[in-house]
């Protein structure tokens, strides 16, 4: 039977002197899914994290894992494993005793510790290197390695903190498909807090978009992406243009744009004049920025072609479009 590692936050608080770090989020977690926190920089993700294992105590509100309050248990006892950012390995000791060390701690046996950091080793691919220094290591292998350790303490949520912003964009890319898999073969919950967009929506089950110690958005990758609930999810997850319309002001895809040097027959008729500011290649599309008329000097818009419909009718800086979307296309904002 599986083991339950469902989390559920109650109107948690976290102060930092005057200050809310963490303002009253509501939020659950089901077992075995994999979360994660996204938002910029002082959103509050950290703290949310650091507050479930136990680094920080919550200044109100409650925290169960797999219906036990946790809210005010040490970290050690919580059923909690953090995986830092920096990994934070222990320089002098080789990779098969930094992962076997909690097990050290239990007053476990050598050979029983190390039968159990080899099993672990092997999953994440790190075998060979059981008896290097972490500074022998690469990035990447000392991630392989905090994590093996992380799992070593037998945690039923498993606890992320940026654990990929130090490596560079191709290992970034395969580490993050070594975690999700990593996660559906353990079966148990991932939390992991990032600011990438792109991460959030490769890895996660559910994404929570924080903004300034508040819950903005929770849902599937799909749902928050394409049917952001606020202007600031809107924009925060990129790829859209907040659009003021006489019903209101909605959220518009950039690849829902259509550009056209001229009205047409078929140009929508509430298409909008605007200039091209710049275009940009991509490889497989082209971004361009438009100014549209008749709104504030500074408001740019973002259309994405794909690269043969810009190769067929190609745009240079300074010249005049039409930009129009189909109605259903608009998504409004709250």
């Amino acid at each position: 039977m599986a083991i339950d590692s469902t989390l559920v936050l109650t109107s948690l608080v976290k102060r930092y002197g005057e200050t809310r770090a963490v303002d009253g989020i509501d939020l659950t977690i089901p077992s075995g899914s994999y979360c994660c926190l996204l938002g910029p920089s002082g959103c509050g993700k950290t703290s949310t994290l650091r507050m479930i294992a136990g680094h920080e105590l919550a200044s109100e509100g409650q925290i169960l894992l797999g219906g036990k309050y946790i809210t005010h248990s040490a970290a050690a006892d919580r059923g909690t494993a953090m995986m830092f950012q920096s990994y934070a390995l222990f320089p002098h000791l080789s990779v098969l005793d930094n992962v076997a060390f909690s097990w050290k701690m239990r007053g476990k046996s050598v050979g029983e510790r190390h039968a159990r950091a080899k099993e672990l080793l092997q999953l994440v691919a790190m075998l060979p290197y059981l008896n290097r220094l972490p500074s022998e290591l690469s990035g990447g292998q000392q991630q392989r390695v905090a994590l093996a350790r992380a799992l070593m303490t037998e945690p039923r949520v498993l606890l992320l903190d940026e654990p990929l912003s130090a490596l560079d964009p191709f290992l970034r890319v395969q580490m993050r498909a070594e975690l999700k898999r990593w996660q559906q073969e353990l079966g148990f919950t991932f939390v992991h807090v990032t600011h990438s967009q792109e991460e959030a929506m490769a890895l996660a089950d559910q994404v929570v978009v924080m903004n300034q110690g508040r819950i903005e958005q929770t849902g599937s990758p799909r749902e928050v992406f394409n049917a952001p609930r606020s202007e600031f999810v809107a924009r925060f997850m990129g790829a859209h243009n907040v659009i003021e319309t006489p019903a209101g002001k909605v959220a518009v895809r950039s690849d829902r744009l259509k550009l056209r040097r001229g009205l047409s027959t078929a140009a929508n008729d509430d298409a909008r004049q605007a200039a091209v500011k710049a275009v940009e290649y991509q490889g497989t599309y082209v971004q361009v920025s438009i100014a549209p008329a008749g709104v504030a000097a500074d408001t740019h818009w973002t259309v994405t072609l794909p690269d043969d419909d810009f190769d067929d009718q190609p745009l240079a800086p300074g010249e005049t479009v039409f930009v129009s979307w189909a109605e259903d296309q608009a998504h409004a904002l709250v």
